[in-house]
């Protein structure tokens, strides 16, 4: 009997263990392997921070580099890289002090001649950094881990323009050894070590285990960008599984999200504005009244609800809500046509004129300008559309060669980043040839004040000439709608649209 009872209690032994594999074997299928598959509409042309120009760079970016100072969810600037800063009475001397202990990707020290180094870069004149950072007039070391930044004159965007491209840390060694080719041995001291590119295809990132902030550790062990110029190929790769997130969703099907069993959206404000320039120095908008009449013909909540099916919020400024420089003038108004038709027959144009407006291959632009067609038509306008590419529509811009022509901007924390280099007098993104004292007054005061009640009412003041000269027609200001399936856990919108990946992670598969 003691011997049968032995067979029997191994043979349960073996059964028991044949069953716990096969659970464990179901389990495992049931768990993340650790790869998170993050879909781009774009292919990153520039992996380099001081050499960048394209938003898509900074998704990848995210990733691999920190900044000197960071933003919260609610767009606060926070510490970085620098754990603290003080900035002196007169608003031209910043001194940051470090964290210590972090090193490169590349296992190379960070410190302040790691800052001073990359201050220094991103001030040459090859550097797409330059005018970011036209402000400083030098940096220096005081210790190891302090650093001083002395500006030409008080600029209180400063802190802002650290939070992206310009403040990040890139390894001076890296720097060195790959020089121009360092966009594709770019090295950070981020959560996330950069693998490997397939121009056009993907680019992998593997997990940083030595990351050096261990309150935010990465919690993915691979993130694969995928490229995928399509949205709707996107949205149907999220729903199969193939790609865990996507920065771009089609915004006619945002009510499907809704209640999908597989998918959600982040439907979230973004910073910037979207329009279009009316040329000033062309015959047909060299007059206010005419822009002022093409202002009142449009309907920007049918804009809104149409061509972006209600993702966007209407207006009339450059800054969102969620700017502290928001104020009632962005409300837009609703079409006045009778007053369209007095301003243009006081300019001489009672019946009518024609122009062209000049916009890029983007479906949603497409609409919006078919549907502005048929609002200056309403005034007795004939406008004419010209579908161009992106890149041809910026270098029509940056001629003046054309009437009206759509360009966007994605937005920045700080108002002067959204505005300054847009309407300053002969600034290089002012398309309209636009120039007004009173509003380069107010755009070079609001720079040199820290008050940000102050710097209020002077963008306030700017507001209330553009609104009368129109040299640019606002619309909207669009939303970040980002699609992502449900079992993703731990993403959290930032104010600048960025995805940052240190915190995702998915439960199962």
């Amino acid at each position: 009997m003691r011997k049968n009872f032995y067979i029997v209690t191994i043979i349960v032994m073996v059964c028991c263990l044949m069953l716990t594999g096969c659970g464990n074997k179901e389990m495992g299928q049931g768990q993340w392997d650790g790869t998170l598959k993050i879909a781009l509409h774009q292919d990153p042309p520039n992996l380099d921070p001081c050499f960048s120009t394209a938003a898509v760079d900074r998704q990848i970016f995210q990733g691999i580099f920190d900044t000197l100072v960071t933003l919260d969810e609610k767009g606060n600037i926070k510490p970085m890289l620098a754990d603290s800063w003080d900035i002196s009475s007169d608003g031209l001397v910043y001194i940051f002090h470090l964290h210590k202990g972090i090193v490169f990707h590349d296992d190379t020290p960070f410190n302040a001649d790691a800052v001073v180094f990359n201050i220094k870069e991103s001030l040459k004149k090859s550097s797409s950094r330059k005018s970011e950072l036209s402000f400083v007039s030098d940096v220096e070391t005081i210790d190891a881990n302090t650093v001083k930044i002395i500006l030409k004159k008080p600029f209180s965007p400063f802190l802002s323009v650290l939070t992206d491209r310009a403040g990040m840390m890139r390894s001076p060694a890296a720097v060195k050894k790959y020089g121009k080719d360092f966009m594709n041995h770019p090295i950070g001291t981020g959560p996330f070590l950069f693998k490997n590119r397939l121009k056009g295809d993907s680019v992998t990132l593997t997990q940083n285990p030595h990351y050096w902030n261990h309150v935010h550790m990465p919690k993915a062990k691979k993130i694969i960008y995928k490229i995928i110029d399509d949205p709707n190929v996107a949205l149907v790769n999220l729903k199969s599984g193939q790609i865990d997130f996507s920065d771009y969703l089609p915004f006619n099907q945002i009510n499907d999200y809704k209640n999908d069993p597989i998918i959600t959206a982040s439907d979230e404000p973004a910073l910037g504005f979207n329009g279009f320039f009316l040329n000033t120095k062309s015959e047909a908008f060299s007059d206010v009244r005419t822009r002022k009449a093409i202002d009142l013909l449009i309907d920007r909540k049918a804009i809104v609800n149409v061509a972006l099916s209600g993702v966007g919020t209407p207006g009339r400024t450059a800054f969102p809500e969620m700017n502290f420089a928001y104020d009632t003038l962005d409300t837009p108004q609703k079409p006045n046509i009778e007053k369209a038709k007095e301003l243009l027959k006081a300019a001489g144009k009672d019946h009518g004129f024609s122009f062209t407006l000049c916009t890029d291959t983007n479906p949603i632009n497409q609409t919006m300008a078919q549907m502005l067609q048929k609002m200056m038509h309403d005034g007795g306008i004939d406008m004419k559309i010209q579908k161009v590419d992106f890149g041809t529509l910026l270098a029509k811009g940056k001629r003046g060669h054309y009437e009206a022509i759509v360009i966007q901007w994605s937005g920045r924390i700080d108002p002067d980043q959204n505005i300054y280099s847009w309407l300053y007098s002969g600034a290089s993104n002012n398309y309209a040839s636009y120039s007004n004292s009173h509003v380069d007054a107010a755009l070079e005061a609001a720079r040199a004040s820290q008050n940000i009640t102050q710097r209020k009412q002077l963008y306030h003041q700017m507001d209330t000439y553009l609104d009368r000269d129109v040299p640019y027609i606002f619309l909207y200001h669009a939303h970040n709608l980002y699609g992502m399936r449900r079992n993703v856990k731990g993403y959290i919108p930032s104010p600048d649209g960025m995805i940052k990946p240190v915190n995702i992670y998915k439960e199962g598969n």
